[in-house]
């Protein structure tokens, strides 16, 4: 019995000396703990030892990732040819809406542009005007006419001139409420005084139904004309007012049996890409002052 009691205590003295060794090996721990990370924070002292360590880690540290990498590498490598049909066409539909987005980026882009030259233009003559929009073209080969979608309600009224950022385009024809057609100066049945800017020399230009040709009638063939002279309304017939840009003369045919040459130009304005126009109205000044000619034939006129 004696031996039993002998037995246990020196089980339990073993014990706690096992204790107080654990105690004193946690302390000591903590305390190198705290030395090193004082020592490295101060005086990065284990800079060196931390370098070596990171160089015997890695491998390790490599080792421990292989098997997340080898899974994805095989998620990868393995996946099915229906999750790569999948996403091919939802790339292709993504690039498709871009490049939809980036031709609408690009037309507003010109469409600014052309705005910006259209009020640029305006700013030249001292005349109300007001921007107008190609609704539809006439497709009959042998007539140049648009509609646009201004009319009685914008106070368009027939014979009211339209230009573009270049120059003359044609004059109104008829109005409604809210549209209203427009003679093109290309058209057989549209007519324009012009002046030619290098020596004033006036004529009639007429549209021939081409379309972006007008012809020049009734120029004797010895008139000081040349391939390149440029044009404007010269005022006269008091429907446009003077000086908007017409066009140039591009062909020159003379025919000794005939009085007059044929003469070709080129209208100034940009008849079969112009979107937007510019509706023209005189001046105040025009519309007020009695004495203007056109002013007294307005008034004439039944």
């Amino acid at each position: 019995m004696y031996g039993n009691f002998d037995y246990l205590g020196s089980k339990a003295i073993k014990l706690t000396f096992q204790q107080s060794s654990l105690g004193l090996r946690l302390f000591f721990l903590v305390a190198l703990s705290i030395t090193l990370m004082t020592l490295d924070h101060r005086f990065h002292h284990v800079d060196q030892l931390r370098a070596s360590l990171s160089i015997i880690i890695y491998p390790i540290r490599y080792i421990v990732n292989m098997p997340a990498d080898m899974g994805d590498w095989a998620s990868q490598a393995f996946m099915s040819r229906k999750s790569l049909q999948a996403e091919n066409i939802d790339l292709k539909t993504k690039n498709r809406l871009l490049k939809a987005e980036l031709q609408k980026f690009n037309y507003v882009k010109t469409e600014n542009l052309h705005l910006r030259a259209l009020l640029k233009s305006s700013k030249k003559f001292d005349s109300r005007v007001l921007i107008a929009e190609l609704l539809s073209v006439d497709l009959d080969p042998y007539k140049r006419q648009v509609v646009i979608n201004k009319g009685s309600n914008n106070d368009v009224y027939p014979g009211q001139p339209i230009v573009d950022a270049q120059g003359v385009m044609g004059l109104v024809t008829h109005v409604s409420l809210f549209t209203s057609s427009a003679l093109l100066i290309t058209d057989p049945n549209h007519s324009l005084p012009i002046q030619l800017l290098r020596n004033g020399m006036r004529a009639i230009a007429s549209g021939t139904g081409a379309a972006n040709r007008i012809e020049l009638e009734n120029i004797p063939n010895n008139s000081d004309i040349k391939v390149g002279d440029k044009f404007v309304s010269s005022g006269l017939g008091c429907v446009f007012p003077t000086g908007y840009p017409a066009g140039h003369i591009i062909e020159i045919n003379t025919d000794p049996s005939l009085p007059f040459a044929h003469v070709i130009a080129e209208p100034a304005a940009a008849l079969d890409r112009s979107r937007e126009v510019l509706l023209v109205w005189p001046s105040d000044e025009r519309q007020t002052n009695t004495s203007n000619p056109c002013q007294q034939i307005k008034e004439v006129k039944p």
